[in-house]
């Protein structure tokens, strides 16, 4: 049991723990990250789907994961792999490459420097890292796994009419979602008054 919560800890805490050192510039960019995209995914795209954007982050955690371990193994990259501590990093790039999917045409400047389109953010981000010095397999990781969820949940079920990202049940009944609805005041009219009425007065 106690070799079990220990495994489990272990499993979890890579997304939990940040940064273990003095951070950097490309540790302050991914906090940055984290609170705008992560907001902006909550706020449009998943606004009263608590249960489908916890699916996305269980999804993408799963995806990552898999990803270190089978990279392990690999000759060639379990040098690369085995520097990979956290991946919270990872998974937060992946939220900015799910954003950028959803919303493609939107004009973006980086630093003022010069602009493009949000559908290039996540290669001028990764640019911006290997430029800072950070390893660019935190980001390609985020990438991979964005862009996974990103064709499983909006590109396969439009060519197939099939969803293979369907938040389980078990996870809806976790979240109470309601619709967002605007109650109409009462005594406010937003049609003229009939015309009976108006003879009356």
């Amino acid at each position: 049991m106690i070799r079990i919560e220990a495994s489990t800890l272990k499993l979890s805490s890579t997304f939990n723990m940040v940064s273990v050192y003095m951070p950097d510039l490309d540790f302050m960019f991914h906090m940055f990250f984290l609170a705008r995209y992560c907001k902006l995914l909550e706020e449009n795209t998943f606004r009263g789907r608590t249960a489908d954007f916890f699916y996305m982050l269980l999804f993408g955690a799963s995806v990552l994961t898999g990803i270190v371990l089978i990279g392990g193994m690999i000759p060639y990259l379990s040098a690369s792999f085995a520097r990979i501590i956290f991946l919270s990093n990872s998974l937060t790039f992946m939220m900015v490459y799910v954003w950028s999917k959803q919303n493609p045409f939107i004009h973006m400047s980086f630093l003022g420097l010069f602009t493009f389109t949000a559908a290039y953010l996540p290669w001028v981000l990764l640019g911006f890292s290997v430029l800072v010095g950070a390893s660019a397999w935190v980001d390609l990781l985020g990438m991979i796994a964005g862009h996974a969820y990103y064709f499983l949940e909006d590109v396969y079920p439009r060519m197939t009419g099939r969803r293979p990202l369907k938040t389980p049940s078990l996870i809806n009944a976790l979240f109470a979602d309601e619709d967002v609805v605007v109650a109409r005041p009462e005594n406010v009219r937003f049609a003229p008054p009939p015309a009976e009425e108006l003879h009356r007065d």
